[in-house]
């Protein structure tokens, strides 16, 4: 005779069954059973925010009701996003069940999101926490209902192997609360491929069915993955997920332990009859995902200590982001270029772009990269039209900062070390072990592990709000930096201009029916000295109606220490501003190869 297993709290399990009630209300229906035994209370609560992207996003305000099957069992909210369960008569609770219906209309790769082909979420959307069972194991039931029974199910969460689901259900299981929002769902119809690069399976897969060229993606992503998988030496995962939800326009990614969910433009993608040719938006595509892949280690395994069982409930700060977006948005694209996936110019091209986006950033001088980072919550996460002239990006700074370190190191090592040295030893001494980062740990690493003294450069790159010398730093490289002035509103530097404007101006703006519409306006320039705000409608300059066209060419037309007539509409008021004439700010970079010998070695060494 078997003796039966004896239950306790430890091996209670907490379970969820999820179903796509409505794509046309958007709504998923949920229920959380649990068996509380001698528990009189639990308490239950919605993450504020979801591990990877920084702001405060109060997730429980799409929980549309919540109920109990047990009319004993009392329900009590204690703030917006935590409630207190009850037995009525003072009593244990014994096995309850909590259902909830979630609203999910968010096209984002943070939230849930359901429409006719697809419904989509994060755990942090939909899994309310126990928090007195929160180191037990959880059961995800995954119902497809009589909603979409057409659909696939797409996530990295391990399969329940104990469970036997019919055609419309699947079971999953995970070790612990944390675990199981670290696995997106994607319930619907999908437009997928699977490859293999040394012995890991990595699965593609795009919402909707589309004629797309999934062999080339999969083709050029393989070596991607297998530099990365290189660089770090390991692998902590024998699959990966790519989940991409395609839209019409949008751009984004987020990073999860098995798994990536990206948001981009179908049209900006291989289709099956394309073979060659390596757009913007393709390359673009591909270095998202080398980014989000490269936080499978660093940021999912490598993470500043804070971030290693965050309250998300509440912000947590750290100092230390730009050490993971900025080394991550290094990598990303240089990962293309040592891969041959872009060219050595292809990649100066883009470096350029990245010290152009800089270059016109009048907060870089205000905050430093380390502010940046301790502020994401509340400046990076929340910027407005004016934010450029007060703070500074971590991803931007940092990935130039991450440039200048990795010719640093080379520099006092004499080539013996340099930035995918300090990668591994930050993997080898804290990623693979599951320790957090200390604030110090560029110092630590290269202090103790590379016998070399980075202060002087960090505290002056991280610490203060000083440029960079980057003409200097890359020359050490083989190349060459330019600076020109703008050509116009698209201009994203990175190459040479025929045209130039002359003329100094400091805002952008949108075309409107008759004018132009002020959309940004850079501290200290002239557009800002003669007080152009923005949502401005600049309608003409000396007379002479203006738009996005003819705005260079008019404003070339100026003579330098002259005065100029702006004639603005604002806020249905006409006004005549004095914009002083000045010449353009060379604020755009682009790059040239000096030395292709020194610059391949660099490229190449890994």
């Amino acid at each position: 005779m078997t003796k039966a297993k004896k239950i306790t709290r430890d091996n209670i399990a907490v379970k969820y069954k999820v179903s796509p009630t409505s794509l046309a209300e958007h709504i998923f229906s949920v229920s959380l059973s649990i068996s509380a035994n001698e528990l009189r209370s639990l308490t239950l609560s919605l993450p504020a925010w979801i591990p990877g992207s920084y702001m405060i996003r109060d997730f429980a305000r799409n929980i549309l009701d919540i109920s109990c099957t047990n009319e004993k069992v009392h329900i009590t909210p204690i703030d917006k996003q935590t409630w207190h369960v009850s037995n009525k008569s003072d009593i244990a609770l014994g096995d309850i069940q909590i259902n909830y219906h979630v609203f999910a209309f968010d096209l984002s790769v943070r939230s849930a999101y359901i429409n006719d082909e697809y419904a989509f979420f994060n755990g942090t959307s939909v899994f309310l926490k126990v928090h007195e069972f929160e180191n037990n194991k959880h059961i995800v039931t995954i119902d497809k209902t009589d909603t979409m029974p057409w659909a696939e199910i797409v996530t990295s969460m391990p399969c329940d192997d104990t469970s036997s689901p019919s055609d419309n259900l699947r079971v999953f299981s995970c070790d612990n609360y944390c675990s199981v929002i670290d696995h997106p769902v994607l319930i619907g119809k999908c437009t997928r491929k699977s490859f293999d690069v040394d012995g890991v399976t990595f699965h593609l897969v795009f919402t909707g069915e589309h004629d797309l060229n999934m062999s080339r993606m999969c083709n050029d992503l393989a070596p991607i993955c297998r530099h990365h998988m290189q660089l770090f030496g390991d692998m902590p995962v024998d699959e990966y997920w790519f989940i991409t939800l395609l839209c019409k326009d949008g751009f984004g990614g987020l990073e999860h332990s098995a798994s990536t969910i990206l948001q981009y433009a179908v049209s900006a993608l291989p289709k099956s009859n394309e073979q060659q040719g390596m757009d913007d938006g393709y390359r673009d595509f591909l270095s998202l995902c080398s980014h989000e892949l490269f936080h499978l280690w660093h940021v999912k395994r490598n993470k500043p200590d804070v971030y290693v069982q965050p309250d998300l409930s509440q912000e947590v700060y750290s100092p230390q982001l730009w050490i993971y977006e900025g080394f991550t948005s290094l990598y990303d694209d240089l990962t293309l270029a040592r891969t041959g996936i872009i060219s050595p110019e292809g990649y100066c091209q883009i470096l350029g772009q990245n010290i152009t986006r800089l270059l016109r950033n009048p907060g870089r001088h205000k905050q430093s990269v380390a502010e940046s980072s301790f502020y994401a919550w509340t400046k990076f996460y929340k910027q407005d039209a004016s934010s450029v002239n007060h703070i500074v990006s971590y991803y931007l700074k940092g990935g130039i900062v991450a440039l200048a370190l990795d010719i640093r190191i080379r520099e006092l090592s004499k080539n013996t070390c340099n930035l995918d040295t300090v990668m591994q030893e930050i993997w080898k001494q804290y990623g693979a072990k599951d320790i957090g980062t200390p604030n110090t740990l560029i110092h630590d690493i290269c202090r103790d592990s590379l016998d070399m003294d980075i202060a002087p450069f960090l505290d002056t790159a991280v610490e203060t709000t000083m440029d960079l010398p980057l003409s200097q730093l890359l020359n050490a490289l083989g190349l060459h930096l330019h600076l020109r002035a703008r050509s116009g509103n698209d201009d994203k530097g990175g190459k040479p201009a025929e045209i130039e404007i002359a003329r100094d101006f400091g805002a952008l703006s949108k075309d409107q029916p008759v004018g132009t519409m002020i959309t940004q306006v850079l501290e200290g320039r002239a557009a800002c000295d003669a007080g152009l705000q923005l949502q401005d409608n600049l309608i003409a300059i000396n007379n002479v109606e203006v738009n996005s066209k003819n705005l260079g060419r008019e404003l070339n037309a100026l003579h330098i220490g002259s005065e100029c007539d702006l004639c603005v509409l604002r806020d249905g008021r006409l006004l005549h501003l004095k914009m002083p004439v000045r010449e353009a700010i060379k604020d755009t970079c682009y790059i040239t190869i000096d030395d292709a010998d020194t610059f391949k070695k660099w490229l190449t060494l890994l």
